[in-house]
C-alpha cells in the first residue's frame, strides 16, 4: 500500500493540513492553462491607452519634478561638502595672535569690525600675507594661500584679503589719474 508524500508528511507531523492545501493550490495554478479571460480582445483599446495623452503628460511632469528634486538635493549635498572643507581648512590653518590689547579694524559688509592682533600679525595683514575669514560666528586669521582655497569653496567666508604690492603692476596704480601736460617740476 503506497501512500502519497503529502499523506506521509501529514502523518509524521512535519506539515499541517493547511500547508498541504496551500501547496496543492499553487501546483494547480501553475499547471492550469492560461485562458484569455483577463486579456482584452485583439482590436480593443485599453482604458489606459484611451487616456494616454493626459497620463503621459502627468508621467513626464512627475519625471521632470523628480529630476529637479534630485538636482536640488545634489547641489545641497555639494554645498554642504564645500562648506565642510572650508571649515576644515580654517580649523587646521588658523593663526593665533598674542594678546597685546591692540586691534586691527576692518570693514565687513556695512559694519566696521575689529580683531585682536599683535604688531607682527598687523604687518603681515597690511602686506597681504594673512587674510581674515568669518568662521563659526567669529573672525579668524589664516594664511593668504589658505584663504584663496577657502574662496574657491565659498567666497562669502572671506572677510578681508589685501592685495600684495608685488601682485599689482606699477602702471595700473595710477591708471585712473590724468597727468597734465603743462606740469612743471
Amino acid at each position: 500500500m503506497s501512500t502519497s508524500l503529502r499523506d506521509q508528511l501529514l502523518k509524521a507531523g512535519l506539515i499541517s493540513k493547511k500547508q498541504a492545501n496551500d501547496v496543492e493550490r499553487q501546483i494547480e495554478r501553475q499547471e492550469r492553462p492560461r485562458s484569455g479571460k483577463n486579456r482584452p480582445p485583439a482590436g480593443a483599446v485599453s482604458p489606459q491607452v484611451a487616456r494616454g495623452a493626459p497620463v503621459a503628460k502627468a508621467a513626464q511632469a512627475k519625471v521632470a519634478h523628480d529630476r529637479e528634486l534630485n538636482r536640488r538635493q545634489r547641489e545641497k549635498a555639494e554645498n554642504k561638502a564645500r562648506l565642510a572643507q572650508a571649515k576644515q581648512l580654517v580649523e587646521q590653518n588658523r593663526i593665533t595672535a598674542a594678546a597685546s590689547g591692540e586691534y586691527f579694524n576692518f570693514v565687513d559688509g556695512p559694519k566696521i569690525r575689529r580683531i585682536a592682533v599683535d604688531d607682527a600679525i598687523r604687518e603681515r595683514l597690511m602686506r597681504g600675507d594673512i587674510a581674515i575669514v568669518y568662521f563659526n560666528g567669529s573672525y579668524e586669521l589664516v594664511p593668504r594661500a589658505v584663504a584663496e582655497r577657502i574662496a574657491e569653496r565659498d567666497a562669502r567666508l572671506i572677510a578681508v584679503t589685501r592685495t600684495r604690492a608685488d601682485d599689482v603692476p606699477a602702471d595700473t596704480v595710477y591708471e585712473g589719474f590724468d597727468v597734465p601736460d603743462d606740469l612743471i617740476w
